[in-house]
């Protein structure tokens, strides 16, 4: 399966001399290492031979290995990070001698802050899009949005993928391994066998004093908070922690790429604004096997389905923008009226508020918040992501755009 951050990758490699690859545990980067880097070096630091190689002394290993060189996980090895500064700086002008991994963002960004700053890029991989799952290159969608595209050239976005396949997606979500195995049983125990290792290896080795009984349960209740607006004290109060503690679990959980945190959107308000953030599972599958939804007559009688929906829909505009190289910042936005929009960007291209639907015809009435959302901010235009069979304009500043394009 070609992922879509592969253009990416080998332009940042003539760019910068390091390239960091960041994500969530099993989504692909190894594999696309393998795949991209026949010639290169490759190291899992989770392997205790590499590790060997490599700890005893970093410094003296970049000498003799002073490019070609990708080093999986390199979080577990802070030494690692100021002897690549060292070797960066010794051959400053020569781009594209070495890659790290990790799927620890907190640990790995803060040693990149202190250490390679303005000498390394970051790509954040996840999981299979929908394209990516069914082979199909990346939709013109980002490249319209990134170019300031006129409103007209979105009509073109036609479904790209049926019904069922969308359907399939939702439901099992991105995780190449179980895609590639394709049965439920196996992608049940893939799950189950995920998760255990998450709560009781990789997390306690990364957060040595963590609760890890208190944050089982608290990966539990995130399938009930899904796709929500979050309120950090009710959830303190239902683990029985505090208010900080609370927080901290959050910042784990999207630190470690499991939950993906959205901040409202306050600028220029003339409203009162709900302030909390928002937040979600990134992978649909891994929220129907905690929901223990078995198929998608359970999931479309479940009550978080709306939830799930959109938030597959928000993750996977997000991951498209990202693997083509577009900048931007992510929110979601409340009045406390009621009034909601349920993804607002914001990057080069402008402000672009999204609302997100599961059915395919779309009540004008709910969509009363996202025009006056344009029309206040002055919005080039808004976009309506459902289950339409082709993209349509909802009026002269409204694109209703079928998931199935994306």
């Amino acid at each position: 399966m070609k992922r879509h951050a592969l253009p990416l990758l080998n332009e940042l490699l003539g760019l910068f001399p390091c390239v960091g690859l960041v994500g969530v545990r099993q989504c692909g980067k190894t594999t696309l290492l393998a795949e991209l880097l026949p010639t290169w070096k490759i190291l899992d630091l989770e392997r205790l031979a590499d590790m060997d190689a490599v700890a005893r002394d970093p410094d003296l290993f970049l000498r003799l290995n002073p490019g070609l060189v990708a080093i999986d996980e390199c979080q577990l090895l802070p030494a690692m990070f100021p002897a690549l500064r060292v070797a960066i700086d010794g051959q400053r002008d020569q781009p594209g001698r070495f890659i790290i991994t990790g799927s620890s963002s907190p640990e790995l960004l803060s040693a990149i802050a202190e250490s390679l700053a303005g000498r390394i890029a970051l790509i954040e991989m996840g999981p299979l899009s929908l394209a990516e799952a069914y082979e199909l290159p990346p939709s013109s969608l980002y490249g319209l949005i990134e170019e300031r595209a006129p409103v007209s050239a979105f009509t073109a976005l036609a479904p790209r993928v049926s019904l069922e396949q969308v359907g399939n997606y939702w439901m099992q979500g991105g995780y190449p391994e179980p895609w590639l195995k394709n049965t439920a049983r196996f992608r049940k125990l893939w799950m189950q066998n995920y998760l255990q290792t998450y709560l009781d290896r990789d997390l306690p080795r990364l957060f040595p004093a963590l609760d890890r009984q208190k944050f089982r349960l608290f990966v539990q209740m995130l399938a009930q908070l899904s796709g929500s607006i979050i309120n950090f004290s009710e959830v303190a109060r239902a683990l029985g922690v505090s208010q900080p503690t609370a927080r901290d679990y959050f910042q784990i959980a999207h630190g470690t790429f499991l939950w993906r945190h959205l901040p409202a959107y306050e600028k220029d308000a003339t409203k009162r604004i709900v302030k909390h953030p928002k937040g979600y599972l990134r992978d649909s599958g891994l929220l129907h096997y905690l929901l223990h939804l078995r198929d998608r007559d359970e999931l479309m009688a479940h009550p978080r389905m709306g939830q799930s929906w959109e938030s597959m829909v928000i993750e996977t505009l997000l991951r498209g923008l990202s693997a083509a190289g577009v900048d931007f910042r992510a929110y979601h936005y409340r009045t406390g009226a009621g009034a909601e929009i349920d993804l607002v960007l914001e990057g080069e291209f402008g402000l672009l508020p999204i609302e997100i639907k599961h059915t395919q015809h779309v009540d004008s009435r709910s969509l009363r918040a996202l025009g006056d959302f344009v029309a206040e901010r002055g919005c080039r235009y808004g976009l309506v992501i459902n289950n339409d069979e082709a993209p349509r304009l909802l009026d002269d500043k409204l694109i209703g755009l079928p998931f199935a394009a994306l």
